[in-house]
């Protein structure tokens, strides 16, 4: 019974999926992490990122996705509720132009682990980031026989 983490996978210290319609705020994040050591994945809307995470006949095996609330096609309240039922075990942070507490308070019950107002500082970012996929890691251990 071996202790199974995605890092071979990628190699690196994980794989996060970056949801945001703003490139101008893809980007940079993008960048952040993958100095950091990240693998990114980027997708323009809800669509776009369950049309990724959907994209072979095996699922992407991400370690966080990043998300924002306002976008068009699928927003993000939407595409967060899909994330949680299909891939309960992978880490949700929110991150918004438009912080809203009864929408944060809402979110955190249905299991997103943080909620970023942007602009985010790269420690900030770094730091959520690295807990919520060092959190996903864990729990990915456990269900390995």
């Amino acid at each position: 019974m071996g202790f199974h983490t995605h890092y071979a996978v990628s190699g690196r210290q994980g794989r996060v999926l970056v949801v945001d319609d703003e490139s101008s705020i893809r980007k940079p994040v993008k960048l952040t992490l993958t100095k950091a050591g990240y693998e990114v994945v980027e997708a323009q809307d809800g669509e776009q990122a369950i049309k990724v995470l959907n994209s072979d006949d095996n699922p992407l095996m991400v370690d966080t996705i990043l998300c924002d609330i306002q976008m068009p096609k699928i927003n993000g309240i939407d595409a967060i509720a899909y994330f949680r039922t299909q891939y309960p075990t992978v880490p949700v942070v929110v991150m918004t132009g438009y912080p809203d507490v009864d929408l944060a308070v809402t979110l955190m019950k249905q299991g997103v682990r943080d909620y970023l107002v942007k602009p985010v500082s790269k420690e900030k970012l770094l730091t959520v980031i690295s807990e919520a996929v060092d959190n996903h890691v864990i729990l990915a251990g456990q269900f390995v026989a």
